[in-house]
C-alpha cells in the first residue's frame, strides 16, 4: 500500500512539475519585440447599429490604439501629442500624404502615409464630374463617422479661391464632396485605407480641426517647381502653384535647389482616370 502510494505521489508531483515548465519566465530581451506591437484586435469598435456613430464614438474606439501609433513619431520629431497645429501635404504624383505639426515651436515634419487611390491628373480640379483630385490650400470642414469608405474628413473645397475663378470664368458646378477616407477608391478624393484613415480622423479630431490645413500639390515641389506648362490649364495655375510651393516651403525651408531641374509634367500622368 505505502509503495502504491509512493508511486502515485511521485506522478502528481513529477505532473506539476511539467505544467510549470511550460510556463517558465522568458527573458525579458525575448519578450521586447512583443511588448513593443499593438495588437490590432485588441481595439476592435464596439458593435453599433449602422449610421448611428458619432465622433465620441471613433475617439472611444480607436484613440488609444492610434495614439499608440502615433506617439513614437511625434517623440521622434520632438513634438508633444497631441499637437497644437497640424498640416497634411498631399503630393498627387508621389501619391504620399505627408503629417507635419507643431506643438509650441516650429513645424516638423512626423511621418508620410501612401495615398492608396486618387483619380485625376495633374491640375486643379475646374467642374463637377471631371474626377480631379483638387489642388491648392484647404481646411477641414467636417468629420463624418458614418462614411461608406470607413471614416472620412471633407475639405472645403471649392475654397474662396476656386470659387472667385470659377465665377471669373463663369463655370457654375466646380464640383463639392472632396474627402480624404478611407479604403483604396477614389473619385476625385484622396483614399488613404483603412488604418491611415484612422490615425488621421482621430489625430484631426483631437487637434481640432480648425487647427489642420490640407495642402494639395502636383508634385513634390522640393523636388522640381511646380510649373502650369500645360496650355489646358487655366492662366491662374501659377498664382495657384505659387502658393502652393510657398506653403510647403514654409515646413520645409531647406527646399532644395532646382534650377537645372526639368519639369515633365505635360509629359506624365500621374494618376489613370477611373470610371
Amino acid at each position: 500500500m505505502k509503495s502504491t502510494t509512493l508511486i502515485m505521489t511521485s506522478l502528481i508531483l513529477t505532473s506539476l512539475l511539467g505544467g510549470c515548465s511550460v510556463h517558465k519566465p522568458v527573458s525579458t530581451t525575448a519578450l521586447k519585440p512583443q511588448a513593443q506591437a499593438i495588437p490590432k484586435m485588441a481595439y476592435i469598435p464596439s458593435p453599433r447599429l449602422p449610421g448611428q456613430l458619432t465622433v465620441a464614438n471613433i475617439l472611444q474606439d480607436y484613440s488609444i490604439y492610434t495614439s499608440r501609433k502615433l506617439n513614437p513619431y511625434f517623440a521622434k520629431a520632438n513634438v508633444s501629442y497631441p499637437p497644437r497645429e497640424v498640416t497634411f501635404v498631399a503630393l498627387k504624383q508621389e501619391k504620399k500624404l505627408e503629417l507635419w505639426a507643431r506643438g509650441t515651436g516650429e513645424f516638423r515634419f512626423i511621418r508620410d502615409y501612401d495615398i492608396k487611390a486618387a483619380s485625376g491628373v495633374a491640375g486643379p480640379k475646374l467642374r463637377q464630374g471631371d474626377k480631379q483630385v483638387p489642388e491648392g490650400v484647404y481646411r477641414i470642414e467636417g468629420l463624418n463617422p458614418n462614411s461608406h469608405y470607413h471614416l472620412s474628413m471633407k475639405i472645403n473645397y471649392p475654397n474662396e479661391f476656386d470659387l472667385f475663378h470659377a465665377e471669373q470664368e463663369g463655370r457654375t458646378a466646380p464640383g463639392s464632396d472632396i474627402f480624404i477616407h478611407g479604403k483604396a477608391a477614389s473619385i476625385g478624393c484622396l483614399a488613404m485605407g483603412d488604418e491611415a484613415i484612422e490615425e488621421l480622423f482621430v489625430l484631426t479630431a483631437q487637434v481640432g480641426a480648425e487647427n489642420v490645413k490640407v495642402v494639395i500639390a502636383p508634385h513634390d515641389p522640393r523636388i522640381y517647381p511646380l510649373e502650369a506648362d500645360s496650355k489646358a490649364l487655366p492662366q491662374w495655375t501659377s498664382a495657384l502653384y505659387s502658393l502652393i510651393s510657398g506653403e510647403i516651403k514654409a515646413l520645409s525651408p531647406e527646399m532644395k535647389s532646382t534650377k537645372t531641374r526639368t519639369n515633365p509634367l505635360s509629359a506624365i500622368t500621374f494618376f489613370p482616370k477611373r470610371e
